[in-house]
């Protein structure tokens, strides 16, 4: 009875409520667009990689040529070699060996395999080619 009073007393004043509303931050999920930008920068700031690799933004006109000159001469060096090692271009069963690089080439019931192996780091490959 006196749990009633109590509940009584306290319990009869106004409530009021409301409704909630999800409203998603990132605009790709249906945020605001404004917000964009305040995300793309939080994640740069948060961003631990800070590139490793050749920033080909910052090389100067002739390195960037030098550059592009080597990729050429050792690409056609390297179709050269590939020509010269399998004629016609077909692949054929067989042991190869270019510099520090070992191919394998056989014939298995899953098609042609091809085992590249870099001897001098021990980097190992295979590429199927099916029938």
């Amino acid at each position: 009875m006196r749990t009633i009073i109590i509940l009584l007393c306290f319990g009869t004043g106004t409530i009021f409520g409301q409704q909630f509303v999800y409203k998603p931050v990132n605009p790709a999920f249906g945020g605001d667009t404004f917000n964009y930008q305040w995300l793309l920068s939080s994640a740069v700031a948060q961003n631990p990689y800070k590139g490793t690799g050749t920033n080909y933004n910052q090389l100067s006109s002739l390195d960037s040529f030098t550059e592009s000159l080597n990729r050429q001469l050792l690409s056609q060096l390297s179709q050269k070699l590939f020509g010269d090692q399998f004629g016609d271009g077909k692949l054929k069963p067989g042991n190869y060996s270019f510099g520090s690089m070992y191919i394998q080439v056989s014939e298995t019931d899953k098609g042609l395999v091809i085992r590249i192996l870099n001897t001098s780091t021990g980097e190992q490959s295979e590429i199927i080619i099916p029938n």
